[in-house]
């Protein structure tokens, strides 16, 4: 296990890596196959060796141990990094990436999350904008402006004014029983829980549409949900419109129950 950092670190200088954060629950890692996944496949647009799947979890088990949560609900961060390297933007030679993980107790919210429309834009022509890379400042500045605002998250167009996701989760309204979410061509993550969703949506039967629209749909919407590993389904609303249960979340929060 990793215990600190080198000063060379290229993902603490330059934000060169990825990162996961899934749920340890029961007394198991769960979905930690979807999460090693996305993790290869960031690898591989960034160009960076991969962890395999056993390492993966082997890192994210040990951290749970270690921080003495195997009994409780608890939030595993696996980071990878490019490993240590020279000054500069270039990349050594031979590359040495660095995993290590961190684990520490997660509550889920039982409430409705408060929303506001950030006024930090999340830039969808960056490669970035799709992989949970360590360069998050942007979500950052999005939820610290949400926490000024006295709301609980904030939901973040692109620079095109569509909208694109939650600081720190997917997205999701409902309008006349038909459920949508922002296309990855928004500027979004592909989300792990966003995935069961979706899935859980096919499963009952339930419309369900990724697109791009703009703030207005929010704004129409019967019902606003986010999605996270950590959070699973969280019903919200605007800050600015009263809370609106609606039960399509109340079927889609039943079907997740296994993974959440």
């Amino acid at each position: 296990m990793i215990e600190s950092v080198p000063l060379d670190d290229r993902g603490l200088l330059l934000g060169d890596g990825l990162f996961e954060t899934l749920l340890w629950r029961g007394g198991e890692l769960v979905l930690a196959g979807e999460h090693a996944q996305r993790m290869q496949v960031g690898a591989a647009t960034l160009g960076l060796p991969a962890p395999t799947l056993a390492e993966f979890v082997g890192c994210a088990t040990a951290a749970v141990g270690a921080a003495g949560l195997k009994a409780a609900r608890a939030a595993v961060r696996v980071t990878l990094t490019a490993g240590s390297g020279g000054r500069g933007l270039d990349r050594p030679a031979s590359l040495a990436p660095r995993l290590f993980a961190t684990a520490a107790v997660s509550v889920r919210p039982d409430t409705p999350a408060r929303l506001i429309i950030a006024r930090t834009a999340r830039n969808q022509a960056s490669p970035a904008s799709r992989l949970k890379t360590l360069a998050y400042l942007d979500s950052v500045l999005a939820r610290r402006e949400a926490m000024l605002a006295g709301a609980d998250e904030a939901v973040m167009l692109n620079t095109r004014g569509e909208l694109a996701c939650a600081a720190a989760a997917s997205l999701f309204w409902v309008s006349d029983s038909v459920i949508f979410t922002p296309s990855v061509e928004a500027g979004c993550l592909d989300g792990i829980m966003a995935r069961q969703v979706i899935a859980a949506a096919a499963r009952l039967g339930l419309d369900c549409r990724q697109v791009l629209e703009g703030e207005s749909a929010l704004a129409a919407a019967d019902a606003i949900f986010i999605t996270n590993s950590l959070i699973g389904l969280r019903p919200a609303y605007l800050a600015d419109r009263p809370y609106r249960a609606h039960p399509i979340i109340v079927k889609l929060m039943d079907a997740l129950a296994a993974v959440v």
